[in-house]
């Protein structure tokens, strides 16, 4: 028996029902009652991102992403790969995180900084693979960065794997040094094939260093699956397909795993969408108060002004999530966990995960666009990086800054310092963390490629940040360090 065919024709019947009866879409719609539920840990209200752009205009320096200079920009040269017809280019470089230890910190391998990138060709939207970066530590130079190459390559993925062998492309993750000095990547297995299917995936990453200046990849192994989602926590592919997929204007995410630990567990934290028992997409969500935020006559007031709203279709379909597993210590799956956050009927999409522990809290950090939200007053142009932070791992996560907003630019994505994927890294002390993002958006210039950003400070202090003042750093640092004159070098561009 085909349920959701069952469902889609009693939706009709009554649809038409009420059309005949004169009510419009609007009786329909008040078969559902106002309620009030939460399902995560936390949740980016309607409220709280309505409340952003009167707080931007009145503290704008505070939560602005410092203004680059385009003239100073440099390509990663090193980064350097072959076009379908075997030609050497120059790659684009956008979304990357570094190799850390498990609280986050930059590990240090072999006296080498490691940094993981998408990387692909400028002229090829599909071409995406993992390149590993790496350069000697204390040279921040742009020059200092060599590549070690594409880290799949020549890999021959396990046939009884249930996902790899559909991988199409490789998309972003994170990547930790154990105890065992072995280097550890998380990353998602992206389908093509299979509407893109998402799977959070997993590799040791093997190196051999031929001279003292060289580090050279020698392979992966232990490549193998770790989720795609259980459907009732969070969101599968074939859900998103039996609702009608991407032509519905729907949205499905299972992508950017992180890994963590926390009392001798490991955890991998990760993009998604709500599955069926922690909120699910659809009209009902936009009767839940608990969404929206703020007093109950706001809640009145924004559900009837969203329900006969052009956004109505879209805020039914957001189911945004900050999803958690905890894995084995041979890095399986061993358990699902409710989200750490969540964002129904604001945001189909809060990407890149970024958590860790500092002085006693876990901050939770991700990256949007005002694109896909559904809130007035938000423009397309808005890009954000919102923040959260709770006592422990398992507690409620409450919005940074009140609502949540930590970093903001609205460039043209056509400017040369379009800049995205803000990433904060932890650094060995301080409340002050460097923030990486990739800057030049994917083959829109023919001179200037996809490359790091310029890096700069973010202040974390309790439920409080600010971005440092005249704190911009070389593109693609990952540390700094801090004296008594303060810090010993800022870049000013």
């Amino acid at each position: 028996m085909n349920i959701q065919n069952i469902l889609k024709r009693t939706t009709v019947l009554t649809l038409t029902s009420a059309l005949l009866l004169g009510g419009g879409t609007q009786a329909f719609a008040q078969e559902y009652k106002n309620h009030k539920k939460k399902y995560g840990q936390g949740e980016i209200t309607r409220y709280d991102i309505s409340q952003i752009p009167g707080q931007l205009a009145e503290d704008k320096e505070r939560f602005t992403v410092p203004a680059f200079d385009a003239s100073k920009l440099k390509n990663i040269e090193s980064a350097t790969g072959f076009d379908k017809d075997g030609n050497k280019i120059l790659l684009d470089v956008w979304d990357t995180w570094p190799l850390m230890n498990a609280d986050g910190t930059v590990a240090d391998y072999k006296g080498y900084d490691l940094v993981f990138g998408l990387a692909g060709d400028p002229a090829d939207a599909n071409d995406t693979s993992i390149y590993l970066f790496y350069k000697k530590k204390g040279d921040n130079s742009m020059e200092a960065w060599k590549n070690a190459g594409k880290v799949f390559e020549n890999d021959v993925v396990n046939p009884n794997d249930p996902h790899l062998p559909y991988k199409d492309q490789d998309w972003s993750g994170s990547a930790v040094m154990t105890e065992e000095g072995d280097v550890r990547l998380f990353y998602t297995n992206r389908s093509d094939r299979q509407m893109g299917k998402q799977t959070l995936t997993t590799a040791q990453v093997n190196l051999s260093q031929p001279s003292s200046t060289e580090l050279k990849l020698a392979g992966v192994s232990d490549h193998k699956s770790i989720f795609a989602g259980d459907g009732q926590q969070y969101q599968t592919i074939q859900q998103f397909i039996d609702q009608g997929g991407f032509q519905t204007g729907d949205n499905h995410t299972l992508r950017d795993p992180h890994y963590i630990e926390d009392k001798g567990k490991k955890y991998l934290v990760f993009e998604a969408n709500t599955g069926t028992k922690t909120g699910y997409q659809g009209e009902k969500s936009l009767f839940n108060r608990a969404y929206y935020g703020g007093k109950n006559s706001y809640f009145k007031a924004e559900k009837e002004r969203l329900l006969n709203s052009d956004k109505k279709q879209a805020a039914e379909l957001a189911n945004g999530a900050m999803g958690i597993i905890e894995i084995n210590d041979d890095f399986t799956f061993k358990k699902v966990m409710k989200p750490l956050l969540t964002s129904n009927t604001v945001t189909d999409e809060i990407e890149r995960p970024n958590i860790f522990k500092h002085d006693g809290k876990w901050y939770l950090f991700t990256d949007t666009r005002g694109a896909k939200m559904t809130i007035d007053g938000v423009d397309n142009e808005d890009i954000f990086m919102l923040g959260y932070v709770a006592n422990s791992l398992s507690g409620k996560f409450k919005p940074l800054n009140e609502t949540g907003l930590v970093l903001h630019h609205d460039l043209d994505p056509n400017d040369k310092t379009f800049n995205y994927a803000h990433y904060a890294v932890p650094q060995k002390s301080g409340d002050d963390f460097v923030v990486t993002s990739y800057i030049t958006n994917r083959g829109f210039f023919e001179d200037q490629k996809s490359s790091f950003a310029p890096s700069f400070l973010l202040n974390i202090d309790g439920d409080e940040t600010t971005v440092v003042k005249d704190s911009i750093l070389e593109q693609g640092q990952l540390e700094v360090s801090k004296n008594k004159q303060g810090y010993g070098y800022f870049n000013k561009r």
